[in-house]
């Protein structure tokens, strides 16, 4: 058995019928991290003797009879974001280096409820700000298929260590295309769910106890090497907690088992306005022909009549926005609140009209994001796409259109370009994480799925 390769779904089996142990699990995946991790840097934060002492645990546990958890024994990394008990959560933000928080958030406490064993953190972009994972406190992360390339961001570290199988599964948070984009760029899957959809409770460090602000856009979600495995932690971390009064109580499904001759797929090999390298639309239009081939409904998508371009200027406005009430100080001019609920009512009639395109479609295939995993770079410098540069900002415009919207996306590896993976994503109704997680895993066999990289 390949353990560091194998899913997550084949590790729990595996642990449970007593195949392997709960240590050998760790001690293979502590010693990919030790052999891989100073190249990519995609892991921080390691508590090398605190997993194997839960390992031990769990192998005990399991001795005694005790009926083990869907994760039993499963080693696995965390966004360092997650606030955490006795774990470091930094943010890669010089002021947070230390903190500590005082207990695990729901999502963390329902991973270890499950029987996970968290090993470490993964590296971020500084406060989640950058589709590039670099911070003062832990440095760059690289792409395992090119390290001279960026693994992206913010929740770069985690598609990385998946990629370098150094862990088989992460949960990251998606503001701006933030799982989906470092999952397309490292060739593995990325969820973002609905919004509302996973808690955000001690989804970010909070020495002080702040009013969260970030109530909008912002999804936690599962990254991994196949659609089962992020079907299997999101049944674990979904649904409403008693933390986050957002969540709505919407039940959280098995992923289905379709059969492609079912399904209804809306395809776009660009959006209007919007960049995209050549090689990855040419993969868009090619697998929506080879859904047909399977027998699929699939047609060329007729986009709703928004202009995207201001949905993403009226995304960034409401970031902005709750980005200003999470300072210490109001700023002098602080913005009307009239202004906050003109741009809510400003995004309602994007949500709707992308509520009435799926009401004909089961998904929507489209770029995850403009380009394949770019040369590590400053922040805001252009980024080559066909010979021609394009704005650095417009790197995660696909993803973002679903942010603002609020609808389920998810990353997955569809071939590649120059020897680097290219992601595409799906995108499906609201409150349908478990159908589109189901659509994704009967269109595998077309895309290939997850590939290793050469010399992990």
């Amino acid at each position: 058995m390949d353990i560091v390769f194998s899913s997550t779904v084949e590790l729990a089996a595996a642990i449970a019928t007593r195949k392997i142990s709960a240590v050998e699990a760790l001690d293979a995946h502590l010693a990919q991290i030790d052999g891989h991790n100073e190249a990519v840097n995609a892991v921080i934060s390691l508590d090398r003797e605190g997993a194997r002492e839960r390992a031990k645990k769990a192998d005990a546990a399991q001795a005694r009879g005790e009926a083990p958890g869907p994760l039993h024994g499963v080693p696995f990394t965390l966004k360092d974001m997650h606030e955490t008990a006795g774990m470091k959560t930094t943010v890669g933000f010089p002021p947070f280096a230390h903190y500590v928080a005082k207990r695990d958030s729901p999502v963390v406490a329902r991973l270890k409820a499950a029987g996970g064993l968290l090993m470490a953190k993964t590296n971020v972009a500084i406060m989640l700000s950058d589709w590039q994972s670099s911070n003062p406190l832990f440095g760059r992360t690289s792409n395992p298929w090119n390290l001279q390339r960026t693994a992206g961001g913010s929740s770069g570290g985690a598609a990385a260590a998946i990629c370098a199988g150094m862990t088989p599964f992460d949960v990251g948070t998606d503001m701006q295309d933030s799982i989906r984009l470092p999952a397309a760029f490292c060739g593995v899957y990325g969820l973002k769910p609905t919004e509302h959809r996973l808690s955000l409770a001690g989804a970010f460090p909070d020495p002080g106890d702040a009013a969260r602000s970030v109530r909008l856009m912002s999804c936690l979600g599962p990254l991994a090497r196949s659609a089962e495995d992020l079907s299997l932690v999101y049944q674990i971390i979904a649904g409403p907690d008693g933390s986050d009064t957002d969540l709505a109580p919407v039940p959280v499904e098995d992923m289905p088992k379709l059969d492609p001759r079912t399904l209804r797929i809306a395809f776009a090999s660009s959006f209007p306005g919007f960049p995209v390298a050549s090689a990855i639309s040419a993969a868009v239009e090619n697998l929506a022909r080879q859904l047909q081939s399977a027998g699929a409904i699939v047609k060329e998508a007729k986009l709703p009549k928004l202009d995207l371009h201001d949905d993403l200027e009226q995304g960034g406005a409401l970031i902005g926005m709750m980005m200003e009430a999470a300072q210490p100080e109001p700023p002098e001019e602080p913005t009307p609140v009239s202004r906050w609920f003109e741009a809510l009512a400003r995004r309602d009639r994007s949500i709707l009209a992308w509520d009435r395109f799926f009401e004909n479609w089961d998904a929507l295939l489209c770029p995850v994001a403009m380009t394949t995993a770019f040369p590590h770079c400053e922040p805001g410098t252009p980024v080559q796409l066909d010979g021609k540069e394009q704005s650095y900002w417009m790197l995660p415009a696909y993803g973002a259109v679903f942010n603002y919207s609020g609808h389920p996306a998810l990353s997955m590896p569809c071939g590649q370009d120059g020897g680097l993976p290219i992601g595409l994503q799906l995108v499906g109704k609201r409150w349908s994480e478990s159908r589109l997680l189901g659509i994704a895993r009967a269109i595998e066999p077309l895309t290939g799925g997850f590939r290793r990289p050469p010399g992990y």
